[in-house]
């Protein structure tokens, strides 16, 4: 990846976006956060995103209607996902995944530094 990796965090709790924003620019990402879906797709628009981490229950427009939003653009539907959501239905994870998820971890059982790697991970093939 050349110069510093872009990172748009999608997540309507303030406290947790925040910190995620704070250990990702540590890391030299550039983060931009949206609290809910509709605002998830007005930056789209002017940020272009190396990867997205995503929350499946937000407001105005949920994680899954994203996804379906992005895997019909082609100017977004390369951008890897990854999903961090309380939902832990198998049937929510596998419509995620056929939504073209590239990870998906829930809320409760992931700590910062396991999403920060996984980041990490999907960084390094964009």
């Amino acid at each position: 990846m050349l110069g510093t990796p872009k990172l748009l965090i999608a997540e309507d709790d303030r406290f947790l976006s925040s910190l995620l924003k704070a250990r990702l620019e540590k890391d030299q990402f550039e983060v931009k956060i949206a609290s809910d879906g509709e605002e998830v797709l007005e930056i789209l628009k002017a940020f272009k995103p190396d990867i997205i981490v995503l929350d499946l229950i937000m407001p105005r427009l949920s994680g899954f209607e994203v996804l379906e939003a992005l895997s019909v653009d082609p100017q977004y539907s390369s951008i890897p996902v990854i999903v961090l959501s309380n939902l832990s239905q198998e049937s929510d994870m596998e419509r995620a995944k056929q939504l073209g998820v590239a990870e998906y971890f829930i809320k409760a059982r992931t700590s910062i530094d396991d999403l920060v790697k996984a980041v990490k991970n999907l960084g390094v093939k964009v």
